[in-house]
């Protein structure tokens, strides 16, 4: 089926409800339709999404595809990108686009400029990063003038590279990462000034003690905060598929992430967030999606969710993590599954109710206080089995509704007047209760 351009009406939601979307996962070919494009199935696929009722796709070029040497950018790719975008447009869908890609399940996509004979560090190398710049900017650019381009980000979980447990880290420093980021994050604003460009990291970001992309980093620059949700972090084998754990775990990181924010306001993303078997199993996938996002819609700030992801990875590719296969909303013929009907009902619900009235969570007025300096490198506290973690968790299972403040801001009356917050407790408050 195919649509004349602008016959479709725009899935805008209502004035402050949060976005609906999906992680874009091409049903044929996984992301190496990018090699034999076309644009048919691609038309196909956005159709299905669409009947979701969602209003937005995150796309994933791949990077090594579109600037196969460091001074060409393939303009026909770049070409085939913006043809996306417009099929997008013409299915009411909104398109986030991610740049350096990267690293998607499981597999690595570098090109070959960065690599073996000609290996330098992705995050420090002045000609790797005049290369990163130009093409982040050239991509932006591309899109400037589409009305459904949201931004971009900079890279799927580029943070990866950086440091354990990856087998062949470009190690960096904090200020280091940070200096990256500010270059990546300017390089877009040029292609394509006031758009939404952001940058998102795995939760090691949150959770891994050393890392050096920071938590103030992912809460400061950008302009949202992104997190991932993935309970098979140790969530759901620690606390089991039905917990409050790990029901509340994508919840949990949305305010574990504005307690580093400067701006008690500022937008947060929660850009991937999926069922994963066998942690969560294909008979609670549907439970699992409407339990995760009850949570996350009771967090105010709440930009939106985007489920990982559309569709299935084909059974014929080979060497996926089990896991990665059975992730979409739909299957690779785009027959709808449990957890896609379950998320579709929760948007249609919700644009319901925000028809009639707008979708504000009330604040949370408790807030668990994190005894962690602003710049330290020791969060492990905030991982699943830590302390802080937990502590957490347990408040939720007792009914509560907790924020996160930092320790340093838990005296500061107007920073909790402006979240809402009334009342603090300390984990030791929590585990002597």
């Amino acid at each position: 089926m195919t649509y004349a351009k602008d016959s479709m009406p725009r899935m805008t939601p209502p004035l402050d409800a949060p976005r609906f979307g999906v992680n874009y996962t091409p049903s044929q070919g996984w992301f190496h339709h990018w090699l034999d494009f076309d644009l048919d199935p691609v038309r196909a696929d956005l159709d299905s999404i669409a009947a979701l009722g969602l209003d937005h796709v995150r796309v994933f070029p791949l990077w090594p595809v579109f600037q196969p040497n460091r001074t060409l950018i393939r303009p026909r790719a770049v070409e085939q990108l913006v043809s996306l975008v417009d099929a997008a447009a013409e299915r009411g869908l909104d398109v986030a686009v991610d740049g350096l890609q990267g690293h998607l399940s499981s597999f690595d996509f570098r090109p070959s400029w960065t690599l073996t004979w000609h290996h330098r560090n992705l995050f420090t190398d002045p000609e790797v990063i005049d290369g990163q710049a130009t093409y982040l900017r050239t991509l932006a650019s591309a899109l400037a003038d589409r009305p459904n381009f949201l931004g971009m980000t900079l890279g799927n979980e580029i943070n990866q590279f950086s440091g354990d447990p990856h087998p062949d880290p470009d190690r960096i420093t904090p200020a280091e990462a940070e200096s990256w980021l500010r270059r990546m994050l300017a390089a877009c604003e040029r292609g394509a000034p006031g758009r939404l460009h952001l940058h998102a990291e795995y939760d090691a970001a949150w959770y891994l003690d050393d890392h050096p992309f920071t938590p103030a980093q992912a809460a400061r620059l950008g302009a949202v905060t992104a997190v991932h949700s993935w309970v098979f972090n140790g969530t759901a084998q620690r606390h089991g598929p039905d917990s409050v754990a790990t029901g509340q775990h994508a919840a949990y990181l949305i305010e574990l992430s504005k307690a580093w924010a400067e701006d008690p306001a500022r937008p947060v993303w929660l850009q991937e967030v999926g069922a994963p078997a066998p942690h969560i199993a294909p008979d609670r996938a549907a439970a699992f999606t409407r339990t995760t996002v009850a949570a996350a819609l009771d967090c105010p700030d709440l930009w939106g969710i985007t489920w990982w992801c559309s569709h299935d990875v084909h059974r014929s590719l080979a060497d996926f993590p089990e896991l990665e296969y059975r992730l979409g909303l739909l299957t690779t013929e785009r027959e709808v599954k449990p957890a896609g009907r379950a998320l579709a009902e929760a948007v249609a619900e919700l644009r319901d109710r925000a028809r009639t009235s707008a979708h504000r969570p009330l604040p949370r007025t408790t807030a668990l206080v994190l005894d962690l300096p602003e710049d330290s490198l020791k969060r492990s506290t905030c991982a699943p089995g830590g302390a802080f973690f937990e502590a957490f968790m347990r408040l939720a299972a007792d009914g509560a509704r907790p924020a996160v403040v930092l320790a340093s801001r838990a005296s500061d009356r107007d920073h909790l007047s402006a979240r809402g917050i009334t009342e603090t407790v300390t984990v030791d408050d929590v585990d002597g209760s």
